[in-house]
């Protein structure tokens, strides 16, 4: 039986959805339908059954004799645990790391939580000032997913999250995407990608939007698929294989979406968060060898 042998690990809202669905086509690569497995980052607490090792290597069945196997769980990245299990799980694994500005990662992520039900304060600023508040189990939405998504600052800490992934792996079995660039140059990023990972040049996909922002038609729909009657899981469990239920629940999910763009940033609000964060675009420039000082001059 074939297993993941590359990981795109984060960071959330960089474009991991495209790059995975880009990747997902060629047809030298065998990546499952479902993302988000979060198979590893035991330290991780989501507030959701984690799948067992049977059910997570079931999804990699049909991957036959295709070159490259691979999965994308984007909090991966922020988990300081999901590297070393990765490693013991498959020591010559290839590790994507794609990264955003902080400022617009965050907003396009509290924007992802309104969502999926992670986050109940609509007002972005708020929620940020509320950061402390949920580090001390204070102010937490009632279907909280995964609590420490909250946490915000915490999330765009790439420095150290990096340099986890290049002293486990080292720096030849890490590829880094800015996202500037991917959003910009698609084409070209997706061919560095799969040089990157050793298979065959001649394919590129229909290069398309991926993951626009979106909100939900009802939140009883939405909260009924996160968190079923004890008793239609059970039922479920026997009746239904893992891999068909988790195939239903993303397309009911998928029918209860409507795509609406997002407002901008207040300006204000914008270059107070690209002053905080100077110090750390600074430190990452100087981990990665490239100037990325753009992020909080422009």
């Amino acid at each position: 039986m074939k297993k993941p042998d590359f990981f795109i690990v984060g960071a959330p809202k960089c474009g991991t959805t495209a790059m995975n669905e880009f990747l997902k086509q060629h047809p030298e690569i065998f990546i499952p339908k479902i993302k988000e497995l979060h198979f590893f980052g035991s330290d991780l607490k989501f507030n959701l059954s984690r799948i067992s090792k049977d059910e997570y290597l079931s999804l990699f069945l049909d991957a036959k004799d295709k070159c490259r196997v691979g999965e994308a769980s984007v909090w991966y990245l922020y988990s300081k645990l999901a590297a070393s299990e990765i490693k013991e799980f498959s020591p010559s694994a290839s590790i994507i790391i794609m990264l955003r500005n902080p400022v617009d990662m965050l907003y396009s992520q509290h924007s992802q939580f309104l969502y999926n039900g992670n986050e109940d304060i609509e007002c972005f600023e708020e929620a940020l000032n509320a950061e402390e508040d949920r580090k001390h189990g204070l102010r937490i939405p009632p279907n909280v997913i995964f609590v420490e998504g909250l946490f915000y600052r915490e999330t765009v800490k790439y420095t150290e999250q990096v340099r986890r992934y290049l002293h486990i792996f080292g720096r030849e079995k890490v590829y880094i995407i800015i996202y500037d660039d991917f959003k910009n140059e698609t084409a070209k990023v997706y061919g560095e990608t799969i040089r990157f990972l050793g298979v065959s040049e001649d394919f590129y996909p229909e290069f398309k939007v991926i993951n626009p922002n979106k909100r939900v038609h009802s939140h009883r729909v939405k909260n009924f698929l996160q968190n079923p009657p004890m008793i239609t899981k059970s039922i479920g469990k026997v009746l239904i294989p893992y891999r068909v239920r988790q195939r239903l629940v993303e397309k009911f999910k998928s029918l209860n979406i409507k795509y609406v763009p997002r407002s901008p940033m207040k300006p204000e609000l914008r270059k107070k968060l690209q002053a905080e964060f100077v110090p750390e675009v600074e430190q990452l420039s100087e981990l990665l060898g490239r100037d990325l000082t753009h992020w909080y001059k422009t």
